[in-house]
C-alpha cells in the first residue's frame, strides 16, 4: 500500500522551497506534514493502480493543489517556528 501524493508533495516541495527557507529536516518534514494532513490521499495497493496513479496526479490540477498547500505550508512554519529553533528563515 502507498500513498501516492506523498510522492507528489515531496517533488514539488524541492521545486517550489523558498530560496531563504530552512532548509533543516524538522522544517522540511514540518511543512510536508502540513501539506499531507490537508490534501486528500491517494493510495493504492497494485502496480496497476500506481501507473494509473501516477497518471492523474501528473495533471495540472492535482500539482496546482499541492503547490497552494505547499506554500502556506512555507509561510506557517517560517512565522511560527519550532520552540528553540535559530529560525525557519534567514530571509523572505
Amino acid at each position: 500500500m502507498k500513498n501516492l501524493l506523498e510522492e507528489l508533495v515531496n517533488r514539488e516541495y524541492e521545486r517550489l522551497r523558498p530560496a531563504g527557507f530552512c532548509g533543516c529536516r524538522q522544517c522540511r518534514d514540518d511543512v510536508i506534514v502540513f501539506a499531507l494532513n490537508r490534501l486528500p490521499p491517494r493510495y493504492v495497493a497494485a502496480h496497476e493502480g500506481e501507473v494509473i496513479g501516477h497518471v492523474a496526479l501528473g495533471r495540472d490540477q492535482p500539482i496546482a493543489d499541492v503547490s497552494v498547500v505547499l506554500v502556506e505550508g512555507f509561510r506557517r512554519v517560517a512565522s511560527s517556528p519550532r520552540p528553540g529553533h535559530a529560525g525557519a528563515t534567514t530571509g523572505g
